[in-house]
């Protein structure tokens, strides 16, 4: 059970790795060479869109990561959990 855990934490954290990459080297430097007006304009239903694909990912590497911890996997388990979860209210923090 424990290897489901990791396995589970691990593409979570994976697929939320990539999700940032992508924005960061692809959708952010997109909007910056756009028009003010039309990078606003797209921005707002990108970053609905993000959050919630980005926060449900972090959530889920946080409990499989847990997860995997207290099933025996080590502490490291549980401090990549607490790093992977601690993005969803630093994120909130940083942006409200």
């Amino acid at each position: 059970m424990t290897n489901l855990f990791a396995f589970i934490a691990t593409l979570s954290a994976t697929l939320f790795c990539g999700a940032a990459v992508y924005i960061n080297i692809a959708e952010h430097p997109a909007r910056m060479g756009c028009e003010t007006e039309i990078a606003a304009t797209v921005w707002a239903p990108s970053y609905k869109r993000a959050t919630v694909m980005q926060a449900s990912l972090a959530i889920l590497g946080l409990l499989f990561g847990i997860a995997a911890w207290i099933a025996g996997g080590g502490i490291m388990w549980l401090v990549g959990a607490l790093f992977i979860g601690s993005v969803v209210p630093f994120t909130f923090i940083a942006i409200m």
